[in-house]
């Protein structure tokens, strides 16, 4: 009796170490949309069920979370066009988007030649939900650009209900900065900027910015920046992550806390992830915030695409990691810090994201209004939503169900 009592011990807790969900849960990509001109944002406002596409063309498609189109939401077409990294950026809704109706967007005007403008825009809703007041466009603020390339352009709300835009140095054929715009508190190039657009008319300047007073901009939360294309707030604990695109050797994610009161200069030109870059030697004078993680230009790596925390239901076990990828390579990652305890791990999960077919030219990740995450594919068009792989579906089931639909 005791033998087989032992036995059954023995089989029980063999089964308990096979049981489904003892092991973390994989992940793949199922196509959602696709026949997008140079789509680079996904997002929506909390809760909503719709999903907002911004075109860099300059067009905001909405779309059902099953792909079938629900039309343009916003045309700015006629004041933008593709030329480099110019056109639409981006694009954020108001917190209260549900009750006042109002979203932000940010593009290059192409119209001054070869010299262009960043441009933020304040707009409404119209009677039709799925459509913009196109009417009700305020221009809040404008913003030189030198060249058609590193103009950044992203938006976030942050916790705090301030809004911040991304810049890039202002680019040049040759990169690294030429003009050190990134490193000049006189330039709102190269730098986060954050403002208070809670009250109609032009944005104020949140009393508690860092340079307040200091500099001669006081729009600038952290400065030292190259091109930092993505940058998002996790929903959860409000930190602040920036995947800052590097020159030729390094790209890097900045990860600034809650807590912080900002200021933080990430290094740019002075330095390229944790090396020197101008000048070659001595370039930390002590006060430059080095990155969280950095990764080099080997193989085929040339440019990050950021990406969001995920703070999702659908993925239990994925709650807290970062992804990102990389324009060139089509490799993917995830990450995980804490404050008070910094990086914790950083994955390699390409062969997850590739299991079904290979995304290419991943410009940036993308987040509905549930906190589900999605990847953006730029030239070919398409974006992909991230699912456990038991979810998935056939490749050819799912550009099926897309083909033909606009």
């Amino acid at each position: 009796m005791r033998q087989t009592m032992l036995m059954l011990t023995v089989l029980v807790l063999a089964m308990l170490l096979i049981l489904p969900g003892t092991a973390s849960a994989e992940i793949t990509l199922e196509t959602v949309l696709t026949g997008l001109d140079n789509p680079v944002r996904l997002i929506a406002p909390a809760g909503d069920d719709r999903l907002f596409v911004v075109e860099r063309t300059g067009l905001v498609r909405i779309f059902d979370q099953d792909g079938t189109a629900r039309g343009v939401f916003l045309d700015v077409s006629a004041e933008t066009r593709v030329v480099s990294e110019r056109g639409l950026l981006g694009l954020a809704f108001a917190p209260d988007y549900a009750n006042s109706g109002i979203f932000y967007i940010s593009y290059t005007d192409d119209s001054l030649t070869p010299d262009s403008m960043s441009l933020l825009y304040r707009y409404t809703v119209s009677a039709n939900p799925d459509q913009a007041d196109a009417a009700s466009a305020e221009l809040l603020l404008q913003i030189y650009q030198p060249d058609s390339n590193h103009n950044g352009g992203h938006l976030e709300f942050g916790p705090d209900g301030m809004l911040y835009l991304a810049m890039g140095d202002g680019g040049g054929g040759g990169g690294g900065d030429t003009g050190n715009n990134a490193q000049n508190e006189s330039s709102l190039l190269g730098k986060m900027l954050r403002l208070d657009v809670s009250a109609p008319g032009l944005p104020s300047i949140p009393t508690d910015n860092p340079f307040v007073g200091q500099t001669p901009r006081d729009e600038i939360w952290a400065l030292g920046l190259r091109n930092p294309w993505t940058f998002s707030f996790d929903s959860l604990t409000g930190d602040l992550y920036i995947a800052d695109v590097g020159q030729t050797k390094f790209e890097e994610i900045d990860i600034q806390p809650v807590s912080s009161a900002g200021g933080e200069n990430y290094g740019w030109r002075l330095m390229e992830g944790n090396a020197c870059f101008n000048p070659p030697t001595d370039c930390n004078p002590g006060a430059l915030v080095l990155p969280t993680h950095e990764y080099g230009h080997t193989g085929a790596t040339c440019s990050i695409s950021g990406g969001y925390v995920y703070r999702g239901t659908a993925l239990p076990d994925e709650a807290g990691a970062y992804f990102f990828a990389d324009w060139c390579s089509g490799q993917f990652w995830s990450l995980r810090w804490t404050e008070g305890q910094g990086l914790d791990t950083v994955t390699e999960r390409t062969a997850e994201f590739r299991r079904e077919f290979t995304p290419s030219q991943v410009a940036s990740f993308g987040q509905d209004g549930h906190g589900e995450l999605y990847v953006i594919e730029n030239g070919p068009g398409k974006i992909h939503r991230i699912i456990e792989y038991s979810q998935s579906p056939t490749p050819s089931a799912s550009m099926g169900q897309m083909k033909g639909r606009w």
